[in-house]
């Protein structure tokens, strides 16, 4: 779409609008889950325009360089941001508060940092009752004191009724890489072993089981949850072993790996048999005719490491009470560049794409 208004800055006619807005001449929720669309969005349109080293890696934080005087080692700030929009703004296991304190916490853990601090920004509705409101700051204090990490600036903006949805919540974070700690999505390597710290789909269909009245035999609650320390046993289990960490959020396990892949050039390949589900998870899924590899994540996370290191990592998982029920669920093939397969339970391989469309909106 070429920028036609002929009071718009001369720099601005020439635009070209990276995005095929033929196809999407609005913003859809499907930009916002996860999947392909958030990935076309922020590849073709974000990154090209707010071009930088830091930003073009597309990790889930930017690794920072601090300036130093001759001699010294450099050192590395991880520096992440997430805005927080889950509706409901309570649910089993969790709030948005606490989620908001542990999305930045754990994207943070991620780029192997450990964090230092938090600034929150809300925006609230007009008729947010305060009570709720009293709710979620208190819940998001207890879950900064947990980590360990203060929440050390911020901001308050007030919409008018109607336009706000009752609170959303903005957090970013920086935290300090030790000096042999580099993880990247470009690391990930053939030979190299996939693993997910536990079961997966557990905060979507929380979510989800809410907002549908689902019930089921057992509790089901999110797994909202900080992962620096489960990540610190990690890196001190697998050392420079440990290439490659994602917290499989929107777009859960499929769109984490798919963006590995892309980013690293290799295939993977994943063992469906060896992927831990809930059975609550699973049944739910199988009702609403969702793919527990698609739905979200809060307090689960993927490691890829090498071959020679991933019992140590494994055992380091489940040492954590986060990471008990950790497994290895796959590996990093040369074959299929850019590309997810998975072996399905009666022997067959399947394509694992990326999501297309949005499967549950205002999952974090």
């Amino acid at each position: 779409m070429t920028m036609g208004d002929s009071n718009a800055p001369a720099d601005l006619l020439a635009f070209t609008c990276p995005i095929p807005i033929s196809d999407y001449p609005t913003i859809t929720l499907a930009h916002g889950g996860g999947g392909r669309l958030t990935q076309m969005l922020i590849e073709k349109m974000l990154v090209p325009t707010f071009a930088n080293p830091a930003l073009e890696a597309l990790h889930d934080g930017a690794v920072l360089g601090l300036p130093t005087t001759t001699g010294e080692a450099q050192t590395r700030l991880a520096f992440s941001t997430d805005s927080f929009v889950v509706s409901p703004l309570f649910f089993p296991g969790g709030d948005i508060g606490s989620l908001a304190v542990h999305g930045t916490v754990n994207d943070l853990a991620m780029c192997g940092a450990r964090p230092l601090a938090l600034s929150a920004g809300f925006i609230l509705e007009e008729g947010l009752a305060m009570t709720d409101l009293w709710r979620i700051v208190q819940s998001m204090g207890q879950a900064a004191q947990r980590v360990g990490v203060p929440i050390a600036t911020g901001d308050t903006k007030v919409v008018d009724h109607g336009k706000g949805d009752g609170i959303y919540i903005n957090t970013s974070g920086v935290g300090i890489i030790p000096a042999n700690v580099h993880i990247s999505p470009t690391r990930a390597r053939p030979g190299d072993v996939v693993i997910v710290s536990g079961r997966i789909g557990v905060h979507g269909i929380a979510i989800m089981s809410v907002r549908e009245g689902l019930e089921f035999e057992t509790a089901l609650e999110s797994d909202s949850a900080p992962l620096a320390d489960l990540v610190s046993r990690v890196l001190a289990a697998g050392s420079e072993g440990v290439h490659v960490l994602r917290d499989p959020t929107r777009g859960g396990v499929s769109s984490a790996l798919n963006e590995i892949a892309g980013q690293a050039r290799v295939g993977i390949r994943l063992v469906e048999a060896s992927i831990p589900i809930d059975d609550a998870v699973r049944g739910a899924c199988e009702i609403l005719g969702l793919d527990p590899l698609y739905v979200a994540n809060e307090g689960k996370c993927i490691a890829i490491v090498a071959r020679e290191v991933a019992e140590a990592v494994l055992a380091a998982f489940r040492e954590d009470p986060l990471g008990q029920q950790a497994a290895i669920i796959g590996e990093v093939v040369p074959e299929h560049p850019s590309k997810v397969y998975m072996r399905s339970r009666i022997g067959g391989m399947r394509v694992v794409d990326m999501l297309s469309g949005e499967q549950l909106p205002r999952i974090c």
